[in-house]
C-alpha cells in the first residue's frame, strides 16, 4: 500500500499524563458508552419492530449482530483511515454515519432496510469513533494509562444502564420510529467527542534536524509487521478464544432466570446487578494495574482477570434459584469488568503507540468471527440440550482456555527474549547517547528508566532502532 503521511501521532512527544488529556479521556468515555451499549439498548424496540414488519425475533436480533459485526470487523478498515487522515477527521464523519444510519432508519419500510441502515451504517459509524479514540487515549497517557483505559471502559455499562431505560420511554412515548430519530440525534455528540480529539503537536525543531524528522513520520497504511511480535500474535490468540465465551452469560443469564419460574421484571433486575458492580470494577481495576509493582505484570493480571471469569461461569452453571444467579451476576460483574478495564490497556503495552493504531484494528478483525460464533453456537447448544448449564460450562471452558493460552504463552514465550544478549540494546544505547551530545543540556535531561525500557520495547526497522519515549510501558 506504501508508504504515506502519518497518524497525527508524531514520535518524539512525551504524553502529557493530564491537561487536555482529561477533556479526550471525556471524549473516550462517551465513545466507549455508544460503541458498546447501543447494540444491546436497540434490543428495547424489537417487539415493535416484529408486529411492524410481521418478522420473528431472530430476525430482528440480527440488527445488533450486525452492529457488533460492524465494530469488530471493520478494524483494520478504521485503522488505514487513521494513519492516512489521522483520529479527529475519521471521528467527526463517523458521527455523521453513526446518526445517518438510524436517522434514515426511522423511515425504513423493511427490516432489510434496516439492517443497512442501523445495522451497517450506524456500526460503521460507531466503529470509525471507537478505534481512534482509544489510540488518542493511548497517545495522551503513559504513566496514568491503566486508570484512564479504566475509566473508560467504565462508559459501557454506565451507557447501557442508562440508554436501556431510555429506549423503553422513547418507545412508548414516540413510537420505534420516533425513538430511532431521537437516537440518530444523540449519536450526534460523537462529533462533539471526535473534535475533542486535538493532536499532540510535535516539539520545536531545528532546520538541520527537520528533515530527517520528515522522513520518520511515514508509515504503511496498515501495518502488518505486529505479526512478528510473538507478544501481539498470543495475545490475538487469547483473545478470540476469550471472545467465544465472554458475551454468552450476560445474553443467556435472563432466560435462565425466567426458566427457573421468576417474573420478566425480577430477572431483567440481574442484568441492572451485573451493570451496577461493572460500573465500579472497571476503574478500581484500572488503579490497581497502574501500581508500580503490578504495571509490568499487567499481562498476568489480565490472565487472572480472565481465570476469574471462566470459574465465575462454572460456577453459575450450578445455580438453581434466583439467590444463586445473583451472586454468579456480582462476581460476573467483578470479572467482567476487570477484563474490560485491562484488554487494550495489555494491547498496549505490547506493542506499543506507534503500532497500536494497525494492532488494534488487526485485533478486533479477529475476534468479530468469534463473536459472530460465540452467542448463536450457544443458543444451538441450549436448542439440543435444553439445559443452560452446558451453555455456562462451555463458556467458562473458553475463557479460562484463553486465559492459559496468554498467561502461558507469555511466560515461556516472550520471557525467552529477556535472557537473549543484550548487543543490540548496548548498541542503541550508544546511538543515544550519541545523538544527546548533539542537544541542548535541557534535551540532554532524559530519565534513564523510561529509555532502558523503551529500548527494549522498540523494534529494529532497517537496522535503525525507532526511538520514542511515547511507547515506555
Amino acid at each position: 500500500m506504501g508508504a504515506v503521511v502519518a497518524d497525527d501521532g508524531p514520535s518524539g512527544i512525551k504524553a502529557p499524563d493530564g491537561g487536555w488529556g482529561w477533556a479526550v479521556l471525556f471524549g473516550c468515555f462517551i465513545i466507549t458508552g455508544f460503541s458498546y451499549a447501543f447494540p444491546k439498548a436497540v434490543s428495547v424496540f424489537f417487539k415493535e419492530l416484529i408486529r411492524e414488519f410481521g418478522i420473528g425475533y431472530s430476525d430482528t436480533a440480527w440488527i445488533s449482530s450486525i452492529l457488533l459485526a460492524m465494530l469488530y470487523g471493520t478494524g483494520p478498515l478504521c485503522s488505514v483511515c487513521v494513519n492516512r487522515f489521522g483520529c479527529r477527521p475519521v471521528m467527526l464523519v463517523g458521527g455523521l454515519f453513526a446518526s445517518m444510519g438510524m436517522v434514515i432508519a426511522s423511515f425504513c419500510t423493511s427490516i432489510v432496510q434496516i439492517y443497512l441502515t442501523a445495522g451497517v451504517i450506524t456500526g460503521l459509524g460507531l466503529a470509525l469513533n471507537f478505534q481512534p479514540s482509544l489510540i488518542m487515549l493511548n497517545r495522551y497517557f503513559d504513566k496514568r494509562r491503566p486508570l484512564a483505559n479504566g475509566l473508560s471502559a467504565a462508559g459501557s455499562p454506565v451507557f447501557l444502564c442508562a440508554l436501556s431505560p431510555l429506549g423503553q420511554i422513547l418507545q412508548h412515548e414516540y413510537g420505534w420510529r420516533g425513538g430511532f430519530l431521537i437516537l440518530g440525534g444523540m449519536l450526534l455528540n460523537c462529533c462533539v467527542c471526535g473534535a475533542l480529539m486535538r493532536p499532540l503537536e510535535p516539539p520545536k525543531k531545528s532546520e538541520a534536524t527537520k528533515e530527517p524528522a520528515e522522513k520518520k513520520v511515514k508509515k504503511k497504511l496498515l501495518d502488518f509487521s505486529v505479526f512478528k511480535d510473538g507478544g501481539f500474535v498470543i495475545y490475538a490468540l487469547a483473545a478470540s478464544i476469550m471472545v467465544l465465551g465472554l458475551f454468552v452469560p450476560p445474553v443467556f443469564v435472563v432466560s435462565y432466570a425466567k426458566d427457573l419460574g421468576y417474573q420478566d421484571t425480577k430477572a431483567a433486575f440481574l442484568l441492572t446487578i451485573l451493570g451496577f458492580i461493572d460500573i465500579f470494577a472497571r476503574p478500581i481495576c484500572g488503579m490497581v494495574a497502574g501500581l508500580k509493582w503490578v504495571r509490568p505484570r499487567c499481562v498476568y493480571l489480565f490472565s487472572f482477570a480472565m481465570i476469574f471469569n471462566g470459574f465465575t461461569d462454572l460456577m453459575g452453571s450450578m445455580s438453581v434459584d434466583y439467590g444463586g444467579l445473583v451472586v454468579f451476576c456480582i462476581f460476573f460483574g467483578i470479572s467482567y469488568g476487570m477484563v474490560g478495564a485491562l484488554q487494550f490497556e495489555v494491547l498496549m503495552a505490547i506493542v506499543g503507540t506507534q503500532k497500536f493504531s494497525s494492532a488494534i484494528g488487526l485485533v478486533l478483525l479477529a475476534e468479530a468471527m468469534a463473536v459472530l460464533i460465540g452467542p448463536p453456537s450457544a443458543g444451538k447448544l441450549l436448542d439440543a440440550t435444553g439445559r443452560y448449564m452446558f451453555v455456562f460450562i462451555i463458556a467458562g471452558i473458553e475463557v479460562t482456555t484463553s486465559a492459559l493460552v496468554l498467561a502461558l504463552g507469555n511466560f515461556f514465550c516472550i520471557k525467552k527474549k529477556s535472557e537473549e544478549p543484550h548487543t543490540k540494546e548496548e548498541a542503541a544505547e550508544r546511538e543515544e547517547l550519541n545523538k544527546s551530545e548533539n542537544k541542548s543540556p535541557e534535551d540532554a535531561k532524559v530519565d534513564s528508566i523510561e529509555v532502558e525500557q523503551f529500548l527494549k520495547d522498540e523494534p529494529e526497522k532497517n537496522g535503525e532502532v525507532v526511538t520514542n519515549p511515547e511507547t515506555c510501558v
